[in-house]
């Protein structure tokens, strides 16, 4: 008896220190992306003014959760952007848009610390802070539609570092536009439509 108990102690401490080891190698489902994005925008409409927004570098965070290994969603955040908005090449006004994006994603597998994905999802784009310069305003009465929903398309890679951190690639075109009215009139469309190349790092847990 007193050998039964104690092969069955044993049996148990390894498998115990097993499962351990086991769960110790493991990740989680989540992933979180810091990245420096340099939004690269377009600028196509149909206004006759030759409107445009400025280029820029901006901050943006993702969180990610798997549900296989394979398929993923990611929402993208960052902070309200400013703008410069010109037409044919002068400043006319500025704005801010905050442009939250939801991809399904699909990584694949087997290729040791190369984990490359494709998405897809949908953009929502909020434009806050509308101001145009004075004399415009006086000339015109000009206005914009505030919200523009849209399509989002992405390509990319992680490159594991060890098995919670990673580096990050990521390439999105994302499709952004809005009404543009003159006292109260449209006049025609403006699409922004940037693609959008970042750089950052990653945690899984």
């Amino acid at each position: 008896m007193k050998k039964t108990l104690l092969a069955i102690a044993a049996v148990s401490a390894f498998t115990s220190g097993a499962a351990f080891a086991q769960s110790a190698d493991a990740v989680g489902p989540f992933m979180v992306r810091v990245r420096a994005v340099h939004l690269d925008s377009r600028n196509h409409d149909t206004t006759g003014l030759d409107l445009s927004i400025n280029n820029k570098w901006i901050p943006e965070v993702d969180v990610s959760y798997f549900f296989t290994p394979n398929f993923a969603a990611e929402l993208i955040l960052t902070y309200p952007q400013k703008h410069d908005l010109r037409a044919g090449g002068d400043k006319i006004g500025s704005l801010k848009h905050l442009p939250p994006t939801l991809l399904g994603q699909y990584h694949f597998t087997g290729m040791g610390a190369f984990k490359p994905y494709v998405g897809a999802g949908i953009n929502y784009t909020r434009f806050s802070a509308v101001k145009f310069a004075p004399a415009v305003d006086a000339a015109l009465s000009p206005s914009i539609k505030k919200n523009s929903w849209g399509g989002a398309l992405q390509v990319g890679f992680d490159y594991a570092i060890d098995k919670n951190w990673s580096l990050n690639f990521d390439v999105k075109k994302v499709y952004i536009g809005t009404d543009v009215y003159s006292a109260g009139n449209k006049v025609g469309s403006f699409k922004v439509d940037p693609v959008l190349i970042g750089v950052g790092v990653g945690y899984r847990f």
